[in-house]
């Protein structure tokens, strides 16, 4: 089957406060891209407000109609989400397909969802999205008829969901609730094993394609991992969408969860936020968040904005950070670097990785104390313990027991306050 190639306008509208316009662009372009489409050109207006009938001014409107002809296109991609009658104005207006860059946005998660969690997740935020806007996708729709090989915005819940009636879909919204319900539960046992083995855990987060995968993966990778666990790391938007849990053991024998969420992206479309809650959510159980920004790019000030503003939209505050500036070699700057809670690295390069690791265990590990602690012959499962889960520096067998000479968590010396060894036994 001939593959149908989509070439777009893309369509801006600069508002007086919108200071991150061009940039917002720039990314509307490379999210086109992630979905194979050709960008003909782009068209912006300036307004003090968005036209409630079509988003953009009249003579704006056969300004686009224009170009899209003479650069034959048949897509025209909206910066901005669109309303149902704003989009079937556009519509009958350009008669050619009109999408805006929250359906772009959908159209790239179902594009990438792996798991059966993540394809749920997209699935009701396409639905919740397409409900209100039936009849401006319906005749959307009929302009795809005739074409071969679908198209963007045609993935998913696609053309045969469009068929459905508005009982149909929220039936199937209601169904696709339950499934994740049942899906977020055994996500919630998962976490109570966590917790009951009272395993630390830290959380990467960050704007999309900063470098969360590829610092996991240089983690793994430098405690002897291989590829074995490895994730997909990818020079692209929304590479991954699923959660991505690894055990990362240290070499003095303590160990942490490594969680990598989803990206975020300026705009990122309500209806996604909400349907990725409960993935999300594994960012609010983490003991510390390894914020990840791309420090290389000039707008990194505003994507650590976005990831900021969009966890305190999901609830995930006052939790202990890290900011990594990752990618420090391309903006020029001297790696590894710690100031304060920041860190420069490039995660290419194993000793930034090290640096790292040492951050995140001052961090996680701070309550750390050191004891002698003389164990009983009898009970090698706490000597089998602290060997798998302590720093033990020394071991030494007396009359009396095991004299183990040992750094803990300050809860593990609290469990084990009756075997602390008196002063002169330790010396």
């Amino acid at each position: 089957m001939e593959q149908r190639i989509e070439r777009a306008v893309l369509v801006g509208v600069r508002l007086d406060d919108d200071g991150q316009f061009d940039y917002s662009m720039e990314e509307l372009a490379s999210l086109a891209q992630a979905c194979g489409v050709e960008v003909s050109g782009t068209v912006t207006q300036n307004l003090e407000r968005p036209n409630p009938s079509h988003y953009i001014g009249s003579g704006k409107v056969k300004e686009i109609l224009m170009f899209h002809d003479e650069t034959d296109s048949n897509l025209v991609i909206f910066n901005d989400e669109l309303s149902p009658s704003q989009i079937r104005n556009l519509e009958t207006e350009l008669d050619t397909k009109v999408i805006d860059r929250t359906m772009l946005i959908l159209d790239i998660f179902a594009r990438r969802a792996k798991t059966r969690e993540a394809q749920l997740q997209v699935e009701l935020a396409q639905l919740q999205y397409m409900l209100p806007r039936l009849v401006g996708l319906r005749a959307s729709l009929s302009r795809q008829a005739g074409s071969t090989g679908g198209g963007v915005a045609t993935r998913g819940p696609g053309e045969t969901k469009l068929e459905l009636d508005r009982r149909r879909i929220e039936d199937q919204i209601a169904r696709l609730r339950r499934e994740l319900e049942s899906v977020k539960s055994h996500r919630e046992t998962q976490r109570k094993r966590r917790v009951k083995r009272d395993v630390p855990v830290v959380s990467l987060v960050g704007y999309t394609n900063a470098g969360k995968s590829t610092i996991m993966n240089a983690m793994l990778a430098g405690i002897g991992d291989g590829a074995g666990r490895h994730v997909l790391e990818q020079d692209m938007l929304f590479a991954t969408l699923d959660t991505s849990v690894r055990n990362i053991q240290l070499q003095d024998n303590r160990e942490f969860l490594l969680t990598d969420t989803v990206g975020f992206v300026g705009k990122l479309p309500h209806h996604l936020v909400k349907a990725f809650r409960s993935t999300l959510e594994e960012a609010a159980d983490a003991d510390v968040l390894l914020h990840v920004v791309d420090v290389s790019h000039p707008e990194h000030r505003y994507m650590m904005d976005v990831t900021e503003d969009t966890l305190a939209d999901i609830g995930i505050e006052g939790i202990p950070e890290i900011q990594v500036y990752n990618k420090s070699d391309l903006a020029g700057l001297e790696h590894p670097r710690k100031q304060g809670d920041g860190i420069w690295i490039s995660a290419k390069q194993s000793d930034d990785i090290s640096v790292l690791l040492e951050m995140i265990a001052s961090k996680i590990f701070g309550d750390q104390v050191r004891v002698n602690l003389l164990i009983p012959f009898g009970r090698g499962d706490i000597v089998s313990y602290l060997n798998e889960h302590a720093d033990v520096k020394e071991t030494e067998y007396t009359e009396d027991g095991t004299l183990i000479d040992v750094e803990l968590r300050e809860a593990d010396r609290e469990r084990f306050s009756e075997f602390i060894a008196p002063p002169e036994t330790a010396e």
